[in-house]
């Protein structure tokens, strides 16, 4: 680098970053611009297993905006992480002309995705704790690992509302409400990006907008939203990581709205998320969604066409590589088809983001620091926290669970009762890495893999602890535990079946793990690309159960699965269900905590089981009851309701509801709603308290179930606690008819209960004056106080 550029304004770490970034911008060539709007895969930086000066000679002599996954393309451990990183950044600062460094981004719904690093809850796991503290701890300790390697971006939290499930992503999400996936977002983007992003890792919302709602639950494809639903459900959990976490990134959503792909459309990118959302930060494609304007949408005729709708829409970066946005866009540039000014506008938001990091102040790391936050003993323990608050206690018929630690012999059976694979999540590592195993009779990988052997990605586990590893420590010396694994996930064959009704039969109770094996690749029953038209359990896994169930030994079954299920079959016969999600590296220990008592069950479903795959989509805020005069509102051969709804969750003890008091605001002030809940059985226990409430006349349709608050509520035996909510009117309002965002006088039925079926008090209130117009930009969260 030059005299003259070492001391130029950009440099200068006491000026705000856009000043930098005007100054940075107006020394730059067309081919060092492009090449900040792109990204270089990490493995295409490597041969003879180390880093590869001749390769970044070639594929960043003008720099790079990103470099992709470091973590989840390799099987480098943190301390070899950080030395890969720094090589690619020492050559990105002291061999490149302007010295620009390299943002290495990263994915993290249930962990960071990275060898040694630690694996949490799948994220439909955590919106099941209904415990934004757990969630946003979780968070800081992945911005805490991601931090010692040198990654800076992490592409999550997932925020689609996913409402139907056969879409194979449902686990990656939040849940079907957009309260709930509101406040879990926000609290896992303020632990990622912290109080300052300079010493934070910037998180990226995705998927903007209505993925999770995609027609036939099929990936990519379009979704069928109306412009008031789209801002008030799918929209919501995105202003509000916007508004109230500063949220760095935001991701497109692969699928179309009205035949506009979300990656190319102006409506949706620019007027929707900046102009209405208020978003300032910088818009990253979703992997190859440049080249799917020419494949799969249809609407470019060739890359560089493009890359000019993308661009002109308001994608910033271009991931996973420099495709579109190279030579191409290079092209329409200088030919005068694509206004440089353009360009100039992507780059900006990109810079600033680079100077809001710290990234040129300190663009390298402490290797040999890096191992020491990976793994610890109290990392270890959040994510034991964190798997038994996610577990949803769905049925406990006669009270069978807690089981005694002392039984005499306990039985566990099931394909998923001792294989640490099916733990994880289809973006947990090593699960995720499948899409590049290099393995004999596996698919060869959709995604670039290094031909060196240190940077192969494994498999590697970390200390996975499977439900029978957990149930055997936590039951005494003297109880025997048999083991049969019974079927697989998939294979139809029930040849070991007669194995597993033996284990059953000689044991005073039978725990039954089954479920599903999520990831990317063929093999695999849910997960991105891995959609389903039929919610039952695979392969021989339901003759696994019958057969358990025909010994006539009392039986649990634990669910380990990112699939949505219907179970009508096992809910309807088995005594205990408990559903254990994706629960991660100690998820066995969750699982046989739950099981013996040692915890107390308290996580709630975020998403509606159904009956039926035929009553898909189904959800709790629902605009219609259904039912007219004397005609039912069911189907002809089925109930409507969910087989557990929304909210639900069992305890090993009982909560009593007490009164419930409403004050009417004067004003504009919010509705503040208390009421006392009480431990009214034998051990302590948390009750996570659920606010509905319902617009009892409007000018459009309104839900006749909406979440406006929630509090997991701890409560020692005999203990009464006092919860106050303080929702905000801008928590009731909508957009009216004429696409205004109101708040309408008239009657309100507010609903406390322990679920969205599980009413245990109402009472009604009036909203005086007249209508008025509200700033769809600030909906402030209700406030929650307990006392």
């Amino acid at each position: 680098m030059s005299e003259d550029l070492a001391r130029a304004p950009y440099r200068d770490p006491q000026l705000d970053p856009a000043k930098r970034s005007d100054d940075l911008l107006s020394r730059m060539t067309l081919r060092e611009k492009l090449a900040q709007l792109g990204c270089v895969w990490s493995t295409q930086l490597a041969e003879d297993d180390d880093f590869s000066e001749a390769a970044a000679e070639r594929l960043l002599a003008d720099g790079t905006g990103h470099v992709t996954r470091i973590g989840a393309a390799t099987g480098l451990r943190p301390a070899e992480s950080a030395h890969f990183m720094n090589r690619i950044q020492r050559f990105c600062v002291e061999r490149t002309r302007l010295g620009i460094p390299a943002l290495v981004h990263e994915e993290s719904t249930g962990g960071f995705c990275a060898r040694d690093a630690t694996q949490f809850p799948q994220a439909i796991g955590l919106a099941s704790t209904w415990d934004p503290d757990v969630v946003e701890r979780a968070a800081e300790v992945i911005r805490e690992q991601m931090l010692a390697v040198g990654a800076r971006q992490t592409l999550a939290p997932v925020l689609d509302i996913a409402r139907d499930p056969r879409w194979g992503r449902v686990e990656e999400t939040y849940g079907e409400d957009p309260y709930l996936a509101s406040r879990m977002g926000v609290a896992y983007v303020r632990g990622i990006q912290g109080a300052d992003l300079a010493r934070g890792v910037a998180a990226t919302g995705k998927h903007f907008l209505g993925y999770g709602l995609s027609e036939g639950g099929h990936n990519h494809k379009p979704a069928h939203i109306g412009p008031r639903e789209l801002r008030e459900v799918f929209a919501r959990p995105f202003l509000a990581v916007i508004q109230e976490a500063d949220l760095a990134s935001m991701m497109n959503a692969y699928n179309e709205i009205d035949g506009l792909p979300c990656g190319g459309s102006k409506a949706i990118l620019d007027d929707l998320l900046r102009g209405e959302l208020g978003f300032d930060g910088v818009v990253v494609a979703d992997y190859f969604t440049t080249l799917l304007l020419i494949t799969a949408h249809r609407i470019a005729a060739d890359q560089g066409e493009a890359a000019a709708r993308a661009l002109e829409a308001g994608l910033d970066m271009e991931l996973p590589a420099l495709q579109c946005y190279g030579e191409p866009l290079r092209e329409r540039v200088e030919s005068g088809d694509v206004d440089v000014a353009l360009v100039d506008r992507a780059l900006r938001r990109a810079l600033c983001l680079k100077f809001a990091l710290g990234l040129f102040e300190e663009p390298y790391v402490d290797e040999d620091a890096a191992p020491t936050v990976y793994q610890t003993p109290a990392q270890r323990q959040l994510a034991r926290e964190a798997a038994r608050a996610s577990m949803v206690l769905l049925k406990n018929e006669g009270e069978l669970l807690p089981l005694s630690a002392d039984l005499s012999c306990v039985a566990v059976i099931g394909p998923a009762a001792d294989d640490e694979r099916l733990l994880l999540g289809d973006y947990h590592y090593p699960a995720h890495l499948e899409i590049i195993y290099r393995r004999e009779g596996a698919d060869p990988g959709i995604l670039p893999a290094s031909d060196s052997t240190a940077f192969a990605p494994g498999p590697y586990y970390v200390p996975m602890v499977t439900p029978l590893a957990g149930i055997r420590e936590a039951v005494g010396a003297a109880t025997r535990v048999l083991h049969a694994r019974g079927c697989d996930v998939q294979d139809p064959d029930d040849a070991d079946l007669e194995a597993a009704a033996a284990a059953a039969r000689d044991a005073d109770v039978a725990i039954v793990c089954v479920g599903g094996r999520s990831g990317l690749v063929p093999w695999c029953t849910s997960g991105e690309f891995r959609d389903a038209a039929d919610l039952s359990l695979t392969g021989a896994q339901q003759a696994l159960v019958d057969a358990v169930l025909a010994t006539g030994t009392p039986t649990v079954v634990v669910l380990v699965n990112g699939r949505v299920l219907a179970i009508p079959e096992i809910a309807e016969r088995v005594p205990a269900v408990l559903e254990a999600w994706l629960p991660g590296e100690e998820g066995g220990h969750a699982v046989a905590d739950v099981l013996f008592g040692v915890h107390n069950p308290a996580g709630r479903l975020p998403v509606s089981l159904p009956r039926s795959v035929g009553q898909v989509p189904i959800y709790h805020y629902r605009h219609w009851e259904g039912a007219m005069g004397p005609f039912s509102a069911d189907y002809s051969d089925l109930s409507a309701e969910p087989l557990f709804p929304f909210g639900h969750g069992l305890s090993y003890t009982r909560f009593a509801y007490g009164q419930l008091d409403v004050e009417t605001p004067a004003g504009d002030g919010p509705v503040c709603i208390t009421v006392e809940v009480g431990n009214a059985g034998g051990p302590a226990g948390d009750e996570v308290v659920q606010l509905y409430v319902q617009d009892l006349v409007a000018s459009v349709a309104r839900p006749i179930s909406q979440l406006v608050g929630f509090a997991r509520v701890p409560l020692a035996p005999g203990e009464t606690r006092r919860v106050r909510f303080e929702v905000p009117q801008a928590q009731l309002a909508f957009y009216s008819a004429e696409m205004r965002f109101v708040v309408e006088p008239g009657a309100f039925e507010v609903r406390v209960g322990a679920s969205s079926a599980d009413i245990r008090a109402k009472a009604r209130f009036e909203l005086g004056g007249s209508v008025r117009e509200l700033s769809a930009r600030d909906v402030p969260p209700t406030r929650v106080t307990v006392q």
